[in-house]
């Protein structure tokens, strides 16, 4: 982590470190985690097909409809994370998903399969708006680039890891009687519960609680983290708060931006084994390996993004604009191309749309709320979700149609390219007011967990909504 700028205490450097390091990394495990056992089924599309029947547009609809789950219950899930507390939630959720996903070995037919792939999104709902807030609550404003970049390449070393595993597991075919795609949900699934109830006892639902923190840092982390939140204590409904936003066209903006994004990293997620196999490669590790190739060669790229990002805020815009530009290119050119040089704009693509994360939720955070933030969060990420069940399921209807997916890619790479463009608005939208350094007295200790999100009348979401300058 960085060291002490000349305004900032000591103790608040030391402070993020320790959060680095105890919390940040978990997170990072946890959305390894998380991708995979939501990813997976990518690895067994065929066993799918070989023992129940479910062919590709069955696939991609049960691939899909995680994203349906997710969508339903992200708002009321971050809701309830703000009445139980972010360690019991947080944890909550690792450990229901990963049982959720153990039980994909009892997939028998279509039917179960949209079922279970339901429930997990259900299971999962809440957890990336629930680390987001966690990480705005503990971290002052110059640290949560590189903490959020971080965490994201957990779901990097989640598709690669997944990837390099799924051939060894698949092979344990017969062992005590399981198929090798049981096997692989059983055991990935069996991994989470226990990170999750690992997570219990590391995690802390608020800083005067982290006995890890001397008692000068987390006054010290306390008093930063007061300083730079707007004093805006006025409260309304979870109902009212939501409608505020939904009436705001930055969230409008920001929500479209990031569904085109969740289009692209689930399309690929879910069917970049499909694309390899159809190369001519048929043997399960090395799928495995090659479907590995584009997120590996993303992690670089993120770090150098989450970092520039910290360093010079005022380039977020361009880097994000950059990495969609990216991301629309490696897309077309792939759609157009196919076999092995498609494979290698599919990780243009790739270093592309995974790069957004780490300037995409900062720059959010700038322009909204502090107290309709984590709310914000919950909203964009749910909705914007949905591209994971439209992009799965459109490829599904495309190749069961035409036998290639390659109409689906050109398709997915007119809407990213589109959502590059957007990005130039964001540039127009203008900062919140900063907040006043004064605002951080002596009560400013107790308002480090800052309370429910559904609380906050955020001026930027008024009528009028504002506008598009």
């Amino acid at each position: 982590m960085s060291t002490a700028t000349a305004d900032e205490h000591p103790a608040v450097a030391t402070a993020s470190r320790k959060i680095y390091r105890r919390i940040i990394v978990l997170f990072a495990l946890m959305m390894m985690l998380n991708q995979i056992d939501r990813s997976n089924i990518g690895f067994v599309q065929e066993d799918l097909e070989a023992h129940f029947g479910i062919g590709a547009a069955a696939y991609g609809l049960g691939a899909g409809l995680f994203f349906v789950g997710y969508f339903l219950f992200e708002v009321p899930s971050n809701a309830l994370m703000q009445r139980v507390g972010a360690k019991i939630w947080i944890t909550r959720i690792c450990i229901t998903w990963g049982a959720v996903s153990a039980s994909l070995i009892f997939v028998r037919g279509e039917t179960s399969f949209y079922v279970l792939r339901f429930l997990l999104g259900v299971a999962e709902a809440g957890f990336v708006p629930a680390v987001l807030f966690y990480i705005s609550s503990w971290l002052p404003n110059r640290y949560q680039g590189r903490a959020t970049g971080t965490w994201a390449v957990g779901a990097l070393f989640a598709y690669s890891a997944g990837s390099l595993v799924s051939g060894p597991l698949l092979s344990l075919h017969g062992f005590l009687g399981l198929d090798g795609w049981q096997w692989l949900f059983l055991l990935e699934g069996s991994i989470t519960i226990l990170v999750g109830i690992v997570g219990y006892f590391l995690l802390d639902s608020k800083i005067s609680d982290a006995k890890w923190l001397t008692e000068e840092e987390r006054t010290q982390l306390s008093l930063q983290i007061a300083s730079e939140r707007a004093s805006d204590t006025e409260h309304a409904s979870t109902t009212a708060t939501i409608t505020k936003l939904l009436r705001s066209p930055v969230i409008h903006l920001f929500m479209w931006i990031y569904f085109a994004v969740q289009m692209c990293i689930y399309s690929t997620t879910f069917w970049l084994p499909s694309v390899v196999r159809d190369i001519g490669v048929s043997s399960d590790n090395l799928v495995g390996l090659l479907s590995a190739l584009p997120w590996l060669c993303t992690i670089p790229y993120l770090y150098f993004v989450s970092r520039r990002g910290d360093r010079h805020p005022q380039q977020r815009t361009t880097l994000m604009t950059t990495s969609l530009v990216l991301a629309a290119i490696g897309t077309l050119v792939a759609s157009l191309t196919g076999s092995w040089l498609g494979l290698v704009f599919i990780v243009v693509a790739t270093l592309g749309f995974k790069t957004v994360a780490p300037v995409f939720w900062p720059l959010l955070r700038e322009r909204t709320d502090p107290v309709t933030a984590a709310t914000a969060i919950a909203l964009i990420n749910s909705v914007a979700n949905l591209g994971g069940f439209v992009a799965p399921y459109g490829f599904g209807l495309v190749e069961d149609s035409t036998g290639s997916t390659e109409l689906a890619m050109l398709g997915l790479g007119v809407v990213i390219a589109i959502a590059a463009a957007a990005t130039l608005l964001v540039r127009r939208i203008p900062l919140r007011p900063a907040a006043d350094p004064s605002a951080a007295g002596p009560g400013a200790l107790g308002q480090t967990d800052p309370g429910p999100v559904q609380a906050g009348t955020g001026a930027d979401l008024e009528e009028p909504a504002p506008k598009l300058r």
